[in-house]
C-alpha cells in the first residue's frame, strides 16, 4: 500500500506558516510547532494522534494567531476558525460583547463556548487572565461527537488553550512587546454651528446660543496610546522544565478617561518522579486589571452628537457645565466624562496535574484546580448628569473547586488500535457579592469614596447574593482505530447538577462518531495528487443549565417592604415565584457530517463540515394565568430550536520557492437558525409564549411608550427578526416637511400593533461569516492582510432615523442633511432598515526577520508594523456595520446611537529571543 504522509486538513488549513507581528521562535520551538497526522492534540479530556480522530478538531498554533494588540486572547483566532463569531465591544476597552461557535441554541443563556486553559474549567474571564504571548495553541471542540465529553458544560462548544510550557536547555529569555497610537478617523456628520444658526434661523426657531463653535463629538475624544509588554524564562533538563512570564498591558480609550491596566503572570513547572513513572505538572496563572470605562454609552454618543454646538468646551465661570433643561434626553457630553465608573478585578488559578504510568499500559491521571476571581465596581454619576448625584460600590466573588480522577488504556495490535478512558469528575463553585448604593449627595468631591455623603439610600439600592452549585461527572470513552483506515469514537457522559430537583438531577449525554481516511485505501494507490482524504459523521447530545439559577426548583422568599410591629419597623417577605420542581435539563443533539481533503504536497487543502442540532426541553419564561399559578410567569421546559450551517475552509500555497512564499486561506460559514416551538401542557395546562415577543428597540428622546420595538422572536422564524411596518415613502406632511407614509398590508386600516400592518422584514444575525488571511514572504520580509466579513442579515440604523428628524431641532442637533430631507417624523419603520453585509480589513502587518548568527547571544529577532481597522466595504449608511448580531439582548441588530467612532490602531511591534 502506498504510503503518504499525511497531515490533519483543518490543522493545516489552520497552521498556514502566517509570521505576524511581535513574535519570534527559536529553531527548537518550531520544531515543536510542526503538526503531522502523529501530532498528539488535546481532544476533550483524551489525548491523541490527529490521524486517530474520528471528530472535527481545529488546531490552531501560536504561528497563526493573530498578532495584534488585543484585549481578549480568543481575538488571536478570530477569522481563523469557521462557525467561530466574536463581537467586540466596540472601539472601548470593556469585554467582548459576545462569542459564539455554531450560534445561538438557547434563549435563556448558556450559549457562550466553554473556556478550558491547562485543564482549569471556565468562561471568558478566565481566558482573559493569560497574556495572549504565553499561548501556544487553541484546540476548537464544535461537534457533538467530541464536545459530548464535556456533557452540559460543551453544549455551546469548547475552546481548549495549552499555554508554553518549558524546554529543556539552557535558560533562555523570550521578550515581545508593542506600542501603538489609536486615533479617530470617522465620526456622525452633524450640523456644525454655523449651520445650527442657519438652519434654526430659517426655520423661525429661537436657539439658545453661546457664540461658540464645538464639535462635541472631537471634544470627548483624544488621541489613544497603547503598550503591552511580556518577558518569559524558560529551560531545564531531563527531568524538569519550568516556565515563568510576566505581562503587562497598558490601552488607553478613544474616549477620554476610558483605560485600562492589567499585570499578568503565569508559571508552570513540569518534574519526572521515579524513573518517569510519574510525571506531575503544577501551574499557577492569575491577572490583576483596573479599568475606567464609559457608564452609559448610548447617553454619551448621543448627547455627544446632538448637544447644542454654540456651547461651549469648557466650564462657565461658576465652574459648571452649561446645560440645556429643554432636552430632557442629553447632558453636556464633557459632563459625562468627570462620571467615574471603574472595576478592579483579581483573577488566581492553580492548578496541579499528576500522571501515573502503570502495568499493563494503564495510566492514572489526577487533575485538581481552585479559582478564584473577585471584581469591585465603583460608579460615581456626579450631579452634572444626575440629579442629586448617585454612588455605588459592589463587590462579586466566585470560588471554583474542580477535581477529577481518569484511568486510560491504549495499545496497538498489529492493524488495531483501542484506547479507552473512564472519568469521575467533582466540581463546586461558590458566587457571591453585595452592592450598596448612596444618592442625595451636597458634594461631588468625595464621589464613592465616602457613600455616607449621601443622603438616601434607596430600597432596591442594597443587595447581597450567594449560591453554591455542585455538579458530579462519569465520562466513558472508547476510541477504536484499524489500520489508520477506520475510526470508531463512542463517548457515554453523565452528570448530575444541584440546580434541578430530586427527579431530574441526572443527563445522558452519549455521543458516536465514525471516519474513513479514503487515502489509506489501496484503490488510492496510484493517486498521487491526493495526500489525504476523510470523511466523517457524528452524533451526539449534549446538555444546558446555563438559563437556570442555583436554586430555581426551590420555593424562595425575597423581602418586599417595611412594616412597623410595634414600634420598630420590620422587614416583611414574600415568595419570589412559582415554584418548578420538575425543571430539567435543556439537551441539544447534534448531526455532523465532513469531509478533509489535502493534495499536491498539501498545498491545496480543503475542509467541508455539515451539522444540524436541535434544542428541546428549552428552558424558557413562560406567562401563565392567576389562578391556578400564584404569579404570572413560570419557568418551564417546553420550548424547542434548531440550527444548521455548513463551514468551507479552504487554503493553498500557489508559490513556494526558496525566496518567495504565498500563502491564502479563507473560511466560509453558512448558519441558520429557528424557532420551533414556545408552548407545551404543563400539568395539565397548556401555556405558551406571546406571539410576538420584541427583543431590541429604540431609546432615546421620542421614544417612550411608543411602537419602538424593532427586533422579534417569533416562533417559526429565526431567533432574531425585524417585525416593522412597511414604509411606501415620504410623503408631504401639508407643513413643508414630510412623514413616512406606512402601507395598510391587512386591509383593516393602518395600525402599527403587534399583530397589524407588520411584516417580517429580515434577520437580525448574519446567515454567513467569512475569515480570510493572505500572507506573503520574500526572504526575511513578509506581508499579511486579515479580513473578516458577514452576509445575509440586516441593520436598524435607529440612529439615522433619530438624527434625521428635524422635529428634534432646536433642542436636538441633527445630521447635515436632515434640512434637505425635512423629515418630521420619526415612526418607526423599515425605511432605515438596510443591508448589513461588510467585509472589514480587520488588520495589514508588515514585518522583519533577520537571519541570526550561529553563538551570538541573541538567537531571535523580529520587528513589525502593523494597522489595525484598515478599512470596511460595506453598503451600510450608518458609523459602522460591525455591530452586534450575535447576542441575544437589547442591542441585537439595531444600531440605536451607541456605537463609538471609528478609529485606527499604529503599531509597533518587537520580538526578541535570547
Amino acid at each position: 500500500m502506498k504510503k503518504h504522509k499525511r497531515t490533519n486538513t483543518l490543522s493545516l488549513l489552520a497552521s498556514l506558516p502566517l509570521i505576524l507581528a511581535g513574535q519570534t521562535i527559536n529553531a527548537q520551538e518550531q520544531e515543536l510547532d510542526k503538526v503531522s497526522a502523529d501530532t498528539v492534540v488535546n481532544v476533550g479530556y483524551a489525548t491523541g494522534s490527529i490521524k486517530k480522530l474520528s471528530g472535527s478538531v481545529e488546531l490552531i498554533k501560536e504561528d497563526q494567531m493573530n498578532k495584534i494588540q488585543i484585549v481578549n486572547p480568543i481575538e488571536a483566532i478570530q477569522g481563523r476558525v469557521a462557525g467561530l463569531t466574536i463581537n467586540k465591544g466596540g472601539n472601548g476597552t470593556a469585554a467582548l460583547d459576545a462569542v459564539r461557535l455554531r450560534g445561538t441554541t438557547s434563549i435563556t443563556g448558556g450559549n457562550s463556548p466553554l473556556i478550558i486553559v491547562d485543564g482549569v474549567i471556565g468562561d471568558m474571564t478566565l481566558l482573559t487572565s493569560i497574556y495572549p504571548t504565553d499561548i501556544e495553541s487553541f484546540t476548537i471542540l464544535k461537534d457533538a461527537s467530541e464536545t459530548a465529553q464535556y456533557g452540559s458544560r460543551g453544549a455551546s462548544g469548547v475552546i481548549n488553550v495549552v499555554t508554553k510550557k518549558g524546554i529543556k536547555g539552557k535558560t533562555s529569555i523570550n521578550y515581545s512587546g508593542s506600542f501603538g497610537i489609536s486615533s479617530v478617523y470617522k465620526r456622525i456628520g452633524m450640523l456644525d454651528a454655523d449651520e445650527y444658526r442657519n438652519v434654526t434661523s430659517s426655520l423661525g426657531l429661537s436657539i439658545i446660543d453661546k457664540g461658540y463653535n464645538t464639535n462635541f463629538q472631537k471634544a470627548i475624544e483624544r488621541t489613544a496610546i497603547r503598550q503591552n509588554h511580556n518577558i518569559a524564562l524558560y529551560g531545564g533538563g531531563e527531568k524538569s522544565t519550568y516556565r515563568v512570564s510576566l505581562g503587562y498591558l497598558d490601552m488607553e480609550g478613544d474616549i477620554m478617561n476610558e483605560g485600562m491596566k492589567m499585570f499578568t503572570s503565569n508559571m508552570n513547572l513540569n518534574q519526572k518522579l521515579i524513573d518517569n513513572l510519574v510525571d506531575c505538572e503544577l501551574g499557577i496563572f492569575g491577572s490583576v486589571k483596573r479599568e475606567r470605562s464609559l457608564f452609559d454609552l448610548q447617553k454619551t454618543f448621543y448627547s455627544a452628537a446632538t448637544f447644542n454646538p454654540t456651547f461651549p468646551g469648557e466650564k462657565n465661570s461658576s465652574g459648571a457645565w452649561d446645560n440645556l433643561t429643554t432636552a430632557s434626553q442629553i447632558t453636556n457630553p464633557l459632563a459625562w466624562m468627570e462620571v467615574d465608573n471603574r472595576e478592579a478585578a483579581s483573577y488566581f488559578s492553580a492548578h496541579a496535574k499528576i500522571n501515573v504510568n502503570l502495568p499493563y499500559r494503564l495510566k492514572l491521571v489526577l487533575f485538581g484546580s481552585y479559582t478564584y476571581n473577585n471584581a469591585e465596581d465603583s460608579q460615581y454619576l456626579p450631579t452634572t448628569v444626575w440629579a442629586y448625584g448617585q454612588g455605588y460600590r459592589g463587590l462579586r466573588s466566585s470560588e471554583s473547586l474542580l477535581g477529577n480522577m481518569m484511568l486510560t488504556y491504549n495499545r496497538q495490535m498489529g492493524k488495531h488500535f483501542i484506547d479507552v478512558l473512564a472519568l469521575g469528575e467533582l466540581s463546586k463553585d461558590r458566587y457571591s457579592g453585595f452592592y450598596t448604593t448612596a444618592t442625595n449627595f451636597s458634594s461631588d468631591y468625595m464621589g464613592f469614596n465616602n457613600l455616607q455623603a449621601g443622603a438616601l439610600r434607596p430600597w432596591d439600592g442594597t443587595g447581597s447574593y450567594f449560591e453554591d452549585p455542585r455538579q458530579v461527572s462519569f465520562l466513558g470513552r472508547v476510541n477504536y482505530s484499524y489500520d489508520d483506515r477506520y475510526v470508531v469514537t463512542l463517548n457515554a457522559r453523565t452528570d448530575a447538577s444541584s440546580k434541578f430537583g430530586e427527579n431530574h438531577k441526572w443527563g445522558f449525554f452519549p455521543s458516536a462518531s465514525v471516519a474513513w481516511n479514503i487515502s489509506q485505501e489501496d484503490f488510492m494507490r496510484y493517486v498521487d495528487i491526493v495526500d489525504n482524504l476523510k470523511v466523517r459523521l457524528g452524533y451526539g447530545l449534549a446538555g444546558n443549565q446555563g438559563g437556570i439559577s442555583s436554586y430555581t426548583t426551590m420555593s424562595l422568599a425575597k423581602p418586599n417592604g417595611v412594616a412597623p410591629v410595634g414600634n420598630l419597623p420590620m422587614v416583611t417577605f414574600e415568595t419570589l415565584r412559582n415554584v418548578n420542581p420538575d425543571l430539567k435539563w435543556e439537551v441539544k443533539k447534534t448531526f455532523n457530517a465532513g469531509a478533509d481533503l489535502e493534495m499536491y504536497g498539501s498545498r491545496f487543502i480543503l475542509s467541508v463540515n455539515y451539522y444540524k442540532s436541535k434544542t428541546s426541553d428549552m428552558l424558557y419564561n413562560y406567562h401563565v394565568s392567576v389562578p391556578p399559578f400564584t404569579y404570572n410567569t413560570l419557568l418551564a421546559n417546553i420550548g424547542s430550536m434548531e440550527n444548521n450551517g455548513v463551514e468551507i475552509s479552504v487554503g493553498g500555497t500557489p508559490v513556494r520557492t526558496g525566496d518567495w512564499e504565498l500563502m491564502i486561506n479563507a473560511n466560509l460559514t453558512y448558519q441558520q437558525n429557528k424557532l420551533l416551538s414556545l408552548g407545551g401542557m404543563y400539568e395539565g395546562n397548556y401555556i405558551s409564549a406571546a406571539e410576538y415577543t420584541a427583543i431590541a428597540g429604540l431609546n432615546g428622546a421620542g421614544f417612550h411608550g411608543g411602537n419602538n420595538n424593532i427586533v422579534y422572536q417569533i416562533v417559526g422564524q429565526p431567533l432574531g427578526v425585524f417585525y416593522l411596518p412597511k414604509c411606501t415613502g415620504l410623503k408631504d406632511d401639508g407643513n413643508g416637511g414630510y412623514v413616512y407614509g406606512i402601507a395598510d398590508l391587512n386591509g383593516g386600516g393602518v395600525s402599527i400593533e403587534d399583530g397589524e400592518d407588520r411584516y417580517i422584514a429580515g434577520q437580525a444575525i448574519p446567515k454567513y461569516i467569512l475569515g480570510s488571511n493572505i500572507s506573503l514572504r520574500y526572504k526575511s520580509f513578509d506581508i499579511s492582510l486579515q479580513m473578516n466579513g458577514a452576509f445575509g442579515h440586516k441593520i436598524y440604523n435607529g440612529t439615522a432615523l433619530t438624527y434625521m428628524n428635524m422635529n428634534n431641532l432646536p433642542d436636538y442637533n441633527v445630521m447635515e442633511e436632515a434640512p434637505k430631507k425635512m423629515i418630521r417624523d420619526q415612526t418607526a419603520t423599515d425605511y432605515w432598515l438596510e443591508n448589513g453585509n461588510y467585509l472589514n480589513f480587520d488588520y495589514l502587518t508588515i514585518g522583519w526577520q533577520p537571519k541570526v548568527k550561529d553563538g551570538l547571544w541573541l538567537k531571535g529577532c523580529r520587528l513589525a508594523f502593523t494597522i489595525n481597522n484598515l478599512a470596511t466595504i460595506t453598503g451600510y449608511s450608518g458609523l459602522t456595520p460591525l455591530i452586534n448580531s450575535s447576542g441575544i439582548d437589547g442591542t441585537l441588530g439595531v444600531d440605536d446611537k451607541r456605537s463609538y467612532p471609528v478609529s485606527r490602531t499604529y503599531t509597533l511591534s518587537l520580538g526578541l529571543n535570547f
